[in-house]
């Protein structure tokens, strides 16, 4: 099949499958006589392998950590796990950031009054070189909310 072909049946595009290739993630495919890539049911297999670990957020060096521990049949699971619980860690780190961003903006939101003055708290806020502050409140405003 060619690019497009294996672009559909894969859900990967065309572009991103060029950029695996240029990436080394995974092989440069072979070429028919007239200078097309070609790529076969295998191809496509790994594809959506790449596809599923992307939308379960796992960077590309991890990705490719995992891939070459699914080609090794005589692999531990071991690795893959410390790999997988890494990124639980990473994923709860951004979480965490998540959380305090939106905490921090809610905060805003619900000070500024939203009319014709020119005064924003929300502008106010992100001014502000260091917003910490406007989390804590939050975090104490999300503490008080909880106990009643």
């Amino acid at each position: 099949m060619n690019i497009g072909q294996a672009a559909s049946a894969s859900g990967v595009s065309a572009k991103m499958i060029r950029y695996y290739e240029s990436i080394d993630l995974v092989q440069v495919a072979a070429r028919s006589d007239s200078g097309y890539r070609t790529y076969g049911d295998s191809d496509v297999h790994l594809l959506r392998f790449i596809r599923q670990a992307r939308t379960l957020g796992f960077p590309i060096e991890q990705i490719r950590q995992l891939l070459s521990l699914w080609q090794d049949q005589d692999r531990a699971s071991a690795e893959v796990k410390a790999i997988t619980r890494r990124h639980i860690g990473e994923l709860d780190a951004r979480i965490a950031e998540l959380v305090v961003m939106r905490d921090t903006l809610s905060y805003l939101a619900k000070h500024c009054a939203g009319d014709s003055r020119p005064r924003c708290p929300i502008l106010e806020g992100i001014d502000r070189a260091d917003t910490r502050h406007v989390q804590d409140r939050t975090t104490a405003d999300r503490r008080v909310a909880l106990a009643s």
